[in-house]
Order: structure tokens, then C-alpha cells, then sequence
């Protein structure tokens, strides 16, 4: 249930006419006891708008006065504008008007770290700020995104049934939850958006592989992944990879797929994640993966010196007998470490920054509405019931599983693509990562002893507890140091 709503006021109010903005303004005017304000620092998007969705019952506003005062108390807006100056001066336009219990909620693509400053700055006037990740694009937003709250438990209180009543729904459940406190939200958002990357960067090598090494037409390669969405792989990446597949290019007949431009960029979530991850020191190599090969794809000039200076290329290997098989299971190990990497990242943000964010109901909320929604992430919602604190996904036994049977044929695909000089650095990451954790010894031994050789950086051992050095430039006896 949402709060009552003062006579000819609005139970929660809109700022950014952008598709993002209007598509989530429709979606809340779309539900019962919502009404909806509206307003544009351009005016004539609000008029568009609203002369667009007559029966929609938005409220316009020209001005930011107007539009505050359409808003019934405990005021809520949530911010749809362009990320950084566009939102800090949003926001200080409403906390100048806005009372004591009255929220802002930031909707967009923020840098975590903003939405810890600008919660702390809006708390110290008295209001709530949330910053909330929303998932699902321009149509997740009208239709029902997937929504990752942070803020204070107290406007969740008045803000988390409004989102409810729009967030998409999956097994019943609406997808959205209070993340955790401040910057909680964004950080979360962040993290899918990487796995997101991760996710994008794996289909596109199975793809590569189905047609370079398999022999694939790019419409067989469609019915391929279509097959697969009707498995274990179910997602809406993996079903709208084959609807891309069989677009056909109305101008040359062909695929479209051939005469789009192989060059990815990216907005910088993807970015933002390896960065926070280094400084967590969290390895996402599955991310870091999927982040340099668009940055390699953007680099013509290089990989066009790179393919005149090495005019020879080794052979592409013949197809086996369940090649198609073997990528379909190498995809799915590999979707599984670059979960588990993400996850790993939400637990050390948490711990680092104070948050308690509860993983089983992060995957819940991702089942429906954002760009990762998957079948898959029932297993992960499953695998956080049975142990809430899991040291890692692949030591849970569905997954662990499920990666050991897979991990033959992901060693033939990996092989198999070194060995034609197909690229594909994601599941060969996501493999050295997986035999990194299960591999007793680490040559990490040695990169000590080199630490200690050079910068007296010291080592422990497996048989004494402290430190310890060699004299590498006197006689090399070791000697204890203090910690």
C-alpha cells in the first residue's frame, strides 16, 4: 500500500524527461494509488510528455517551486538526470526546498562514492537521500525494472512499497530490496552492471567460436542459442542474442551482425567495478576480461599494424563431434565464476564500507526486470538459503557440480581456441581462476621469495607462525622479523 495522498497532490514526483525519466513516470502513474509529478529543466519534454499520455493523470510543473509544491509531504522525488554535475545540482535545487522527513532519490547510473557524499551532505539538512540502481533499460522501466535502494531503512519505510508497486515481479516476489544504508544501492548496481559485461563478453566468444571453429552460419548459430534458452542457460541476454542473430541488414541481405562495426565501448560501470575490485582487492579477472577486450575492440589502428606485421596465423582446428556442447557447458562454468567473482565484490564493498546486504535477496531481485535476469539466478538464491555465509559460489555443491562436469569440455574449448588463435579471454580467465582456487599449491611461493629478494618485503612459512627474511646479500641465513 502507498501513503495517502493529499487531496490534488502527488504521492511521488519525477525530475528528467529523458526515455529513462518518462518511461518511469509512466510506469508509477501506471499503478493503482499513484500520482505522479512531473518536471523538466526544459520545459517542453514535460508539455510532450504529458500531451503524449493524457489518461497517464501526471502532474506538470515548468518550475522547480511548482513542482515541489504539487508534491504531498513527506515529499519524494526521484532524480532521472545525466550523472554527476546534472545530479548534484538537481539535488541541491529540491534540499533547498524540501522539509525535514521529505527524500530524494537519485534513480541513475551514480559512482557509488557521490552517493555516500551526497547522503551524508543531504542527512546533515534533515532529509533522506536513497540512491537507487534500476535495472532493465527504458522498457525495465516502464514495464517493471529490477530496483537496488540504498539509503535509511526510515524512507525505505515510505519509499519501498511506491517501488514495489513497479519493480518486476518474479516468483511472485517484486523485485526490488533495501540494499543497505548510503551508497549501498549504487555499489550493487555497479556490480551487476559488471557481471552484466562479464555475461556480454562470454556469449560473444561462444558466438565466435560456434562460427569459427564450428563452421556455423550466423542463422544456425540463432537457432543454436535459441536452444539454449530453453535450458539451464535461460536469460534475456541469451534470448535477445538470438534475436540479433537473425536480424537481417535490409540494405546488403545479409546479417546484420556482419556489417555492424566491431568496435564495443562502454559508459563506465564496467570500469568503475575492475577499479573498485583492485582496491578491494577482489580479483573479477571474468570482468577485467570483458572490459579490455571492448577496449582492444576500439583499438583499429593497433589491431590493423598487429594483423599487417603477422601476416601468418595458425590454422583454425577442425570442429569435433560435441564442439557445439562443449561451448555450451565452457559458457556456463565460466557464467558461474563471473557470478561468484561479483559476489565476492559485494561481500568486501560491504565489509569496507559498513553495509549489511543480504546475497540471497540481491539475486532474488536480479531474477526479473535487469539485463542479467536468468534461470541461473535461482541457484544462486538457492545456494545463499543453504549458507548465508558462502565462502565463494564454486564451493557450493550445485555449482561446485556443476563446474566439475562441465570442466573437461571448457578445457577442450579454451584449447581448442589457443590453439586456432580465436580469442577468447573470458573463459580462459574464468578457467585459470577456477584452477587458481582449487589448485593446492600457488606459484605465489616463489613471487614471495622474489618480494623478499628485492625489497625485504618478507615471507611466512607453512611450518612457523611470524615473518621471516633472508639475508640475500650477507651469508642468506633466514632470520625471524617481527610483524
Amino acid at each position: 500500500m502507498t501513503r495517502a495522498t493529499e487531496p490534488g497532490r502527488a504521492n511521488i514526483g519525477v525530475v528528467g524527461m529523458a526515455v529513462m525519466g518518462s518511461n518511469l513516470a509512466r510506469n508509477l502513474a501506471s499503478r493503482p494509488g499513484n500520482t505522479v509529478a512531473v518536471y523538466n529543466r526544459s520545459p517542453g519534454r514535460t508539455r510532450a510528455l504529458v500531451a503524449e499520455h493524457p489518461d497517464a493523470g501526471l502532474v506538470p510543473s515548468e518550475s522547480i517551486d511548482d513542482f515541489v509544491a504539487s508534491l504531498a509531504r513527506p515529499r519524494t522525488a526521484i532524480i532521472m538526470v545525466q550523472a554527476g554535475r546534472g545530479t548534484d545540482s538537481v539535488i541541491e535545487q529540491l534540499a533547498e526546498r524540501f522539509e525535514p522527513g521529505d527524500i530524494i532519490v537519485d534513480g541513475g547510473n551514480a559512482d557509488f562514492h557521490d552517493t555516500i557524499r551526497r547522503e551524508r551532505a543531504v542527512r546533515e539538512r534533515g532529509l533522506d537521500f536513497v540512491g537507487a540502481g534500476i535495472s532493465g533499460g527504458e522498457e525495465g522501466a516502464l514495464h517493471g525494472p529490477s530496483i537496488m535502494p540504498g539509503g535509511s531503512p526510515e524512507a525505505y519505510a515510505t519509499l519501498g512499497p511506491i517501488l514495489a508497486s513497479i519493480a518486476a515481479v518474479a516468483e511472485g516476489e517484486p523485485c526490488v530490496t533495501h540494499v543497505g544504508t548510503d551508497g549501498a544501492g549504487h555499489f550493487v548496481k555497479m556490480v551487476h552492471n559488471g557481471i552484466e559485461y562479464a555475461d556480454m563478453q562470454l556469449i560473444a566468444e561462444s558466438y565466435d567460436l560456434l562460427r569459427r571453429v564450428g563452421g556455423h552460419d550466423v542463422p544456425a548459430i540463432a537457432d543454436v542459442f535459441a536452444t539454449w534458452n530453453a535450458g539451464d542457460l535461460e536469460s534475456y541476454l541469451i534470448q535477445i542474442t538470438a534475436e540479433v542473430l537473425r536480424q537481417t541488414d535490409a540494405r546488403t541481405g545479409g546479417p546484420l551482425v556482419d556489417v555492424v562495426v566491431d568496435q564495443a565501448g562502454s559508459k563506465g560501470t564496467g570500469v568503475w567495478t575492475v577499479q573498485n575490485a583492485l582496491g578491494l582487492g577482489v580479483p573479477v579477472s571474468g570482468i577485467g576480461e570483458a572490459v579490455f577486450a571492448r577496449a582492444v575492440s576500439s583499438r583499429p589502428a593497433q589491431r590493423a599494424a598487429v594483423q599487417t606485421a603477422m601476416s601468418e596465423r595458425p590454422e583454425v582446428q577442425p570442429s569435433y563431434d560435441g564442439f557445439e556442447d562443449d561451448v555450451r557447458a565452457a559458457l556456463y562454468a565460466s557464467k558461474v565464476v563471473a557470478y561468484a567473482q561479483g559476489f565476492d565484490l559485494i561481500v568486501a564493498g560491504a565489509r569496507e564500507y559498513g553495509w549489511d546486504i543480504d546475497l540471497g535477496a540481491v539475486a532474488r531481485i536480479w531474477r526479473g526486470g535487469c539485463i542479467i535476469r536468468a534461470r541461473f539466478l535461482d541457484r544462486i538464491v538457492e545456494a545463499y538459503a543453504r549458507d548465508p555465509q558462502l565462502a565463494t559460489l564454486l564451493a557450493d555443491d550445485y555449482f561446485a557440480d556443476a563446474v566439475t562436469r562441465g570442466a573437461q569440455a571448457w578445457r577442450r574449448v579454451v584449447a581448442t581456441a589457443a590453439l586456432s588463435g580465436v580469442p577468447a579471454p573470458g573463459f580462459s580467465s574464468a578457467l585459470a581462476y577456477f584452477d587458481s582456487l582449487a589448485s593446492e599449491r600457488l606459484p605465489a611461493a616463489l613471487i614471495q621469495g622474489q618480494r623478499d629478494f628485492f625489497g625485504a618485503h618478507t615471507y611466512r612459512r607453512i611450518d612457523s607462525a611470524g615473518a621471516f627474511h633472508v639475508l640475500w646479500s650477507g651469508d642468506r641465513s633466514e632470520v625471524p622479523v617481527g610483524d
